[in-house]
C-alpha cells in the first residue's frame, strides 16, 4: 500500500525537485501498475503521456481523448504511488474556459502538474509533420487561464511549444518567453533537432525546462547525465514503457500462434512473486488480519 503522502505534498515535492539543480527523471506510465514499477525503481516522478493514453485506447494521438478519460486515468496512475505525477493536457480540451476546468479536474485527481501546448485543435503527435500552432497570444491566454484556475499554487503549469517545427528555433524561444510572462512555471520545447538547440533554450530562459526523450522522434537521444549538464530540470520518456510492453506482447502472441505454447518466453516474463510485490499483497493481507481477523463463537476453526 502507498504511504500517506497527500497530493499537496507531492506537488511540493515536484516543485522543490525542479528547484534543486538535480534533473528530475519521470518515465511514462500507461497504467497504475507501470507507475508502481517506476516508483519501485527509484525515479523522481511519473509521467502520463497523452500519446500513450490514446494508444492504450487503440486511438491515434490526434486529440480524440476527452478530459474525463485523461483526468480519470491520470488519477488512477497518480494514486498508485507516492511520487508526483505530471500529465499531458494536450491543448487544454477546448477554449480558455475548458483549460480552466481541466486544471480543476487534474487537481481533484491528485496530479502534481500538467503541460499545455500551443498547437491548434485538433492537435497531432509532436514529432509528426503537418503541425500547426495558434498565435502566441492565444496560447498565452491558455497559460494564464491555467495559472488562474489552480487552487494549489504548487500545481505546476508547464507550457509546451511545438513552434520549432513550424516557425523555427528563434520563434519557438520567443514564444516560450511569452508563455513564461503569462505565468508558466516550466517550458517544454518539443521536437528540438540538435543538442545545440537544447542548449539555446537553456541559454535563453531562466525557468525550469523539460526535455522529451521519446524514441523514433526528431530529437537526439540525450542521456540524463547530459541533459543535467545542459541545465535541464526534468526529463520524460513518455511512451517507452508502452512500446516495450507492446513489443513483448507482440512477441508472445507470435510465439503462441506459431508454437502453441508460451514456454519459450516464460523466463523473460514478470514472475508471480514480482507482480505480488508490486501490488503489495503483503500489506493488504496484514491490514485484513489486523482489522478483521476474529473467531466466530461456537464455530470450529
Amino acid at each position: 500500500m502507498t504511504g500517506r503522502i497527500t497530493p499537496a505534498q507531492k506537488r511540493r515535492r515536484l516543485r522543490e525537485g525542479l528547484a534543486s539543480g538535480r534533473l528530475q527523471r519521470l518515465p511514462g506510465a500507461f497504467s497504475p501498475l507501470a507507475a508502481r514499477a517506476v516508483a519501485d525503481h527509484g525515479f523522481d516522478g511519473v509521467y502520463v503521456s497523452g500519446a500513450a493514453l490514446a494508444a492504450d485506447l487503440a486511438l491515434p494521438d490526434i486529440g480524440l481523448t476527452t478530459l474525463t478519460e485523461v483526468a480519470g486515468r491520470g488519477g488512477q496512475i497518480a494514486r498508485a504511488t507516492d511520487l508526483p505525477t505530471l500529465i499531458d493536457a494536450d491543448t487544454g480540451f477546448g477554449e480558455v474556459s475548458n483549460v480552466a476546468r481541466s486544471i480543476g479536474a487534474f487537481e481533484d485527481a491528485g496530479l502534481a502538474g500538467c503541460h499545455l501546448e500551443d498547437q491548434v485543435n485538433p492537435k497531432r503527435c509532436g514529432h509528426l509533420d503537418g503541425k500547426a500552432v495558434v498565435p502566441a497570444a492565444e496560447m498565452a491566454r491558455r497559460v494564464a487561464a491555467a495559472v488562474r484556475a489552480r487552487t494549489d499554487p504548487d500545481f505546476i503549469v508547464c507550457a509546451r511549444t511545438d513552434a520549432r517545427a513550424v516557425e523555427g528555433l528563434d520563434a519557438a524561444i520567443d514564444r516560450a518567453k511569452t508563455y513564461v510572462d503569462a505565468g508558466a512555471d516550466m517550458v517544454f520545447p518539443e521536437a528540438l533537432r540538435t543538442e545545440a538547440e537544447f542548449a539555446a533554450f537553456r541559454e535563453a530562459l531562466d525557468v525550469p525546462l523539460l526535455a522529451n526523450m521519446t524514441e523514433f522522434g526528431t530529437s537526439p537521444n540525450l542521456s540524463a547525465r547530459r541533459l543535467e549538464d545542459l541545465g535541464y530540470n526534468l526529463v520524460i520518456w513518455p511512451v517507452s514503457s508502452l512500446r516495450a510492453a507492446m513489443g513483448a506482447v507482440d512477441e508472445l502472441l507470435s510465439t503462441l500462434r506459431d508454437e502453441g505454447t508460451q514456454a519459450a518466453l516464460v523466463a523473460r516474463m514478470q514472475t508471480r512473486a514480482r507482480l505480488y510485490d508490486l501490488v503489495d499483497y503483503a500489506s493488504y493481507a496484514a491490514f485484513d488480519q489486523e482489522l478483521f481477523d476474529f473467531d466466530i463463537p461456537g464455530r470450529e476453526a
